[in-house]
């Protein structure tokens, strides 16, 4: 949704469309406006597209490895919140994986993501604050992330501070499958929070 102004032009008066801020194009032909994330008009295949052709980690992986199949995997090990696990990442579709040394010298990103993670929230529902539960499965998958595609070093992190690595095998999915994973898993789970909703109701 664009809002309007008024401009003169040969004594005619025409609308101009205005964004708020800096925009970009979605892979749904719609826009995404970065200062006003409430407005803009995205859907949860723009956020599977943007997920799914993301690397994790600046791309210094072994191998290439989406953001859409790590979200996917926490989800898995999130049981009891594994829909707010699968959408924990989901600005991340817009905004990129910024490594985190890189973003703490960022500090007006870090705003711009919180503002963009809360309208993706909003939209899709997801719980706000994020559980603990979340957190704490999304650093057990890291590191089982970084056990297997990542120099050995990269996770010695975890044993120091006590994360036990999540049973999880990174498959490296293309980004056609990690989309088609995510979708569907997303699917599965509103579909299943809807059948619940409604024979709570019954």
């Amino acid at each position: 949704m664009f809002k309007y102004r008024l401009l003169a032009e040969d004594d005619e008066m025409i609308a101009v469309s205005v964004a708020v801020g800096p925009r970009i194009m979605l892979q749904s032909g719609t826009w995404f406006d970065f200062l006003d994330p409430e407005s803009s008009d995205f859907r949860i295949e723009d956020i599977a597209a943007g997920l799914s052709n993301t690397c994790r980690y600046a791309g210094q992986c072994s191998t290439f490895y989406s953001v859409a199949e790590h979200s996917l995997l926490v989800s898995e090990v999130a049981h009891d919140y594994a829909y707010a696990a699968l959408m924990h990442d989901a600005a991340e579709a817009f905004i990129g994986d910024i490594t985190r040394p890189l973003k703490q010298l960022l500090p007006d990103f870090k705003q711009i993501e919180a503002r963009v993670e809360k309208a993706i929230f909003g939209r899709f529902g997801v719980q706000q604050p994020m559980p603990k539960e979340v957190k704490a499965a999304d650093l057990r998958v890291l590191a089982a992330e970084q056990v297997q595609i990542m120099p050995r070093e990269t996770s010695l992190w975890a044993f120091s501070d006590g994360i036990e690595p999540a049973p999880i095998t990174v498959k490296c999915l293309t980004p056609t499958e990690a989309k088609e994973a995510f979708l569907a898993r997303y699917r599965d789970l509103t579909l299943h929070a809807t059948a619940t909703r409604r024979s709570r109701v019954a």
